[in-house]
């Protein structure tokens, strides 16, 4: 339990306002405001029927193929863009940073 409680104390450590914080394992971003929340529950409402779209398509041709990757391309650079501008700045990390 003590993990869980320095986690959320890392995670509500927040004096800058960013929208995305860095992950405590690896490379990469989780959200920590409400807008952040709202970026990454958008980009899974036009993921989700995108991807459901492109499954209803019994024999994808390769032009289906490489317009879908295309668009699922776009629209993760899209996110990792907002990450980027709204967020701590990326490094890897392997655990909770220590209180200077």
């Amino acid at each position: 339990m003590d993990f869980v409680r320095r986690y959320r104390a890392y995670l509500r450590d927040n004096p800058h306002g960013y929208w995305f914080k860095n992950k405590v394992y690896g490379w990469g971003w989780v959200p920590v405001r409400w807008q952040g929340w709202v970026v990454l529950l958008a980009y899974i409402a036009i993921f989700v029927p995108m991807f459901l779209l492109f499954l209803a398509i019994r024999t994808p041709t390769n032009d289906d193929v490489t317009r879908f990757l295309l668009e699922v391309f776009a629209l993760a650079a899209a996110l990792i863009l907002v990450c980027y501008i709204t967020g701590e700045d990326p490094k890897w990390q392997w655990g909770i940073p220590k209180k200077k």
